[in-house]
């Protein structure tokens, strides 16, 4: 892999603005309408949150992220995608480089909507 040019220098306020938090992947279904995305419900603490992610392609059964917990942007304003709206992003390791990608997931299992930082 050839390794990415780090991106252009942000200040520390623009990096508080994002807000990202642990969640648990409670449900994962099919989107019909995409040969790419999946609809996750995500548990965030707060509330389920519906996710729309790219990664029906990257793996052979995504059914088994259930039970799952991962990093999530959760102050994303809501994105339509195929027909549907997604409420957050979920945090996938690699996809940009090229890599079969694996999730952003906390070393430990926290309580749903712990806070990154």
């Amino acid at each position: 892999m050839d390794v990415a040019a780090i991106k252009k220098t942000i200040e520390f306020e623009d990096l508080e603005k994002v807000d990202i938090r642990v969640g648990t992947i409670v449900r994962v279904e099919d989107v019909p309408n995409s040969k790419k995305l999946v609809r996750l419900i995500v548990d965030i603490g707060l509330e389920q949150r519906t996710i729309l992610a790219g990664i029906k392609a990257e793996r052979e059964d995504p059914s088994l992220l259930e039970g799952v917990q991962a990093l999530f942007v959760v102050n994303l304003a809501p994105r339509p995608m195929a027909g549907e709206v997604s409420e957050g992003m979920l945090f996938d390791v690699g996809y940009a480089d090229g890599i079969l990608p694996c999730l952003a997931r906390p070393e430990v299992a926290v309580p749903n909507g712990t806070r990154l930082g």
